[in-house]
């Protein structure tokens, strides 16, 4: 899932900064906050389930 998004449309409907983001988007190990990544879904009209699963689709449980 790939979309282009202004960040600064996306800095005004979230209240995240454009610095923030730009980070988000340049530093892998910036740590992306749930509350960010809600709302940055929110912005550009995705469901942030699917996001979610984009993102985290490699994370699997332990087998026992």
């Amino acid at each position: 899932m790939k979309r282009s998004a202004n960040r600064a449309d996306i800095s005004r409907k979230t209240g995240i900064s454009t610095t923030r983001l730009s980070r988000l988007v340049t530093e892998p190990n910036s740590n992306l906050r749930a509350d960010e990544l809600y709302l940055i879904a929110l912005a550009i009209n995705v469901d942030p389930c699917e996001v979610q699963k984009e993102l985290f689709n490699n994370l699997k449980l332990e087998e026992l």
